[in-house]
């Protein structure tokens, strides 16, 4: 049995306090909320110069991605898609985000098919998570898969959230990736 000591405790305390207030969001205001996001992130220079960005299919209470990517598909881009494949993600190019996309692992909706794609050849990183800081810091939902990609990744990083998921300071690890920026409904939080 693994003892977990308080900086796990710390980080799965604050998951779990910040998830409960995005849930406690309604539908129509994560909608609202969502629509805000948008505009703040189809005009950002980053999004703007990328002709591909790996978006995550929003899944549950998360900013919702769907027509985000709907929208980025009819503008032109190619956009990718993660599946989980064990412990890691692979990525997937698709062409139509409803015909393509099917729920996957945990219901997570995921590439059904689409063509197998690199991170080396991606523009840009739309990146999901918990919980983040104002210094890019982030808490996923504890398996580590974007830490792991972000990793092999020196590109920009724009990651999605609700303002009830920004706090003062996040734990972090050795291991953790910081993301460059932070959009959410009221702001966009350029990372220092």
């Amino acid at each position: 049995m693994k003892i977990r000591g308080p900086r796990v405790l710390l980080k799965t305390d604050l998951r779990q306090q910040v998830l409960e207030a995005r849930f406690k969001l309604t539908p129509q205001e994560r909608k609202a909320k969502t629509r805000e996001i948008e505009k703040k992130l189809f005009p950002l220079q980053e999004f703007q110069a990328a002709a591909s960005v790996l978006f995550y299919a929003s899944f549950r209470s998360e900013v919702e991605t769907g027509d985000m990517i709907r929208r980025a598909l009819a503008e032109g881009k190619r956009v990718v898609l993660p599946k989980v494949k064990g412990k890691e993600l692979a990525l997937f190019e698709i062409a139509d985000f409803d015909a393509d996309v099917a729920p996957g692992t945990w219901d997570i909706p995921e590439p059904a098919r689409g063509v197998p794609a690199d991170v080396r050849n991606i523009d840009l990183i739309i990146v999901p998570g918990a919980v983040f800081d104002e210094r890019g810091n982030r808490l996923g939902y504890g398996a580590g898969f974007y830490d792991k990609l972000l990793s092999a990744y020196p590109g920009p990083t724009v990651a999605l959230a609700f303002e009830v998921q920004i706090v003062p300071e996040v734990p972090v690890a050795e291991h953790d990736v910081p993301v460059k920026k932070i959009i959410t409904e009221r702001r966009i939080i350029e990372v220092k």
